[in-house]
């Protein structure tokens, strides 16, 4: 891992003596000539400096603010998650900063650092980022940390995940065991470990029950979509049904990566006149609370959005007043919450 900056290293390159450069970061009000201030801000950002918070911060103990850093706010299954973590911060005295990525690494990493910048007391994050170093810059600076949703290997500090495969799997057999043979799989993209997770869980359970799939079946999404698109999982389920109608033989059922693509997935076969779950059964993943408020009602793999947001920042709270352990490790579990996007095969195309 690349070596993290100190004002050392700012004073050295900068020419000049750590007390000036100490000072001009921390904005102290010390006279210093603008031409050296800026030498030293110059200095500081080629090498990528991040202020070292932590140490103050502790020793002064007036923080009662967590930063949050999730992938998009426009999912309910993630704003649920949020609800979660600013119920329990609220009733043990905390202030929730919270930052949405857009499920941009890079606006992933500026937050980041901002957060620190702000002497956020700790830090609850979903990661999309593959490059995990600027979490564990932060982890080894001092600052608490819990990931949720998708797991960073190898990183020091608590971590609440969810048996993807297994939910994967589970969904895969459900339409299984309901007389599916033809079963297509929708997603984004396999960038997060997550849906890589719930496409091999599909997959297992395919060739455990020797069973193949046909071209086009598979429909995932090259790209993530640009900052400004606010539906995208939703217009994702319209674009990839859209393709998947194309197949010259459909399935008869569809397993659908999370339940905002699925909304959008069973719009799409409305629009082109195939009824749910008569012609095509659909499944999704997460049970967010709209869910079950469409029609037909969505047959889903559930996630306990509203509890992991609450552990999370339990964990996260606990450790900061030193009621916790160093390290926690959770895996939650699948359940299939069963409603009526779904039915035993009968007719097919």
């Amino acid at each position: 891992m690349k070596k993290q900056a100190t004002i050392y290293d700012i004073a050295k390159k900068a020419q000049t003596s750590t007390a000036t450069v100490s000072r001009v970061l921390s904005d102290s009000g010390y006279p210093v000539s603008n031409k050296l201030k800026e030498r030293i801000q110059q200095v500081a950002k080629e090498l990528d400096y991040i202020p070292n918070m932590i140490g103050r911060q502790l020793k002064t103990n007036n923080s009662m603010t967590v930063g949050v850093i999730i992938p998009s706010i426009t999912n309910p299954f993630y704003s649920s998650i949020v609800l979660g973590i600013e119920d329990i911060a609220r009733n043990r005295g905390y202030h929730v900063l919270l930052c949405n990525s857009h499920r941009s690494p890079e606006l992933e990493g500026e937050y980041l650092k901002t957060l620190l910048e702000k002497q956020v007391r700790g830090l609850i994050v979903s990661s999309i980022s593959s490059n995990k170093e600027l979490v564990e810059a932060l982890v080894q600076k001092g600052l608490n940390v819990v990931a949720f949703d998708q797991t960073i290997e190898g990183l020091d500090c608590s971590q609440i995940q969810f048996d993807f495969r297994k939910g994967g799997f589970l969904a895969t057999e459900y339409l299984i065991k309901k007389a599916h043979r033809k079963i297509a799989f929708i997603s984004s993209p396999l960038t997060r470990p997550s849906r890589q997770s719930i496409y091999e869980g599909y997959q297992h359970a395919l060739e455990k029950y020797g069973m193949k799939t046909e071209k086009g079946w598979i429909q995932i999404a090259s790209n993530e979509e640009e900052l400004s698109e606010r539906n995208y999982e939703f217009n994702n389920g319209i674009d990839l049904t859209r393709k998947l109608l194309q197949c010259s033989n459909l399935p008869t059922a569809i397993f659908v990566c999370n339940d905002m693509t699925a909304f959008g997935v069973m719009n799409e076969l409305a629009n082109h006149g195939v009824k749910v779950p008569e012609q095509m059964s659909v499944i999704g993943f997460d049970n967010i609370e709209f869910s079950q408020m469409i029609t037909p009602s969505l047959t889903t793999i559930q996630q306990p959005d509203y509890e992991m947001g609450r552990m999370a920042c339990n964990i996260l709270l606990d450790q900061l007043d030193g009621k916790g352990m160093e390290k926690v490790d959770i895996v939650l579990q699948p359940k299939i919450i069963e409603r009526h996007s779904t039915q035993v095969l009968e007719t097919a195309f």
